[in-house]
Formats: C-alpha cells, structure tokens, sequence
C-alpha cells in the first residue's frame, strides 16, 4: 500500500469554511452562468477568495497554475 501525502497550509481550512458556509451554491443561485463556462461563478470566487487571502504570490490571470494542485 502506497500513500501520496500533499501539503494543504491553510488552503484545506478556507475551503473547508467556504464549504460550510455554502457560499458556492449561494453565489450560483443569483449570478449568471453560460453554458461555456467550465467552472460555476461561486466555484471561481471561492478561487478567488482562496488567491486574494495570500496564498498565491501570482496574478489573478495565473490562477489555473495555482489551482492544478
């Protein structure tokens, strides 16, 4: 049995909160959402909020980097 160990910081904690508080599904109900899109706007604030935070050093425009982790 092999086990793969990743290091979360603080990322799991925000996600975890964000989760709790139901803030995708509550963004998703009241923004727009085209049928182009990949992600849903809660889904991309809550990138946004986990970015703005400070655990990237990277521009906005760079968060598909961030976030393949």
């Amino acid at each position: 049995m092999s086990f793969k160990i990743k290091r979360l910081d603080h990322h799991g904690i925000v996600a975890g909160i964000i989760d709790d508080l139901q803030i995708v599904p509550l963004l998703d109900k009241y923004l727009p959402q085209d049928e182009k899109q990949e992600i849903t706007p809660g889904e991309a604030v809550k990138g946004m909020i986990m970015n703005g935070l400070g655990f990237a050093n990277r521009p906005l425009s760079l968060s598909p980097q961030f976030f393949t982790n």
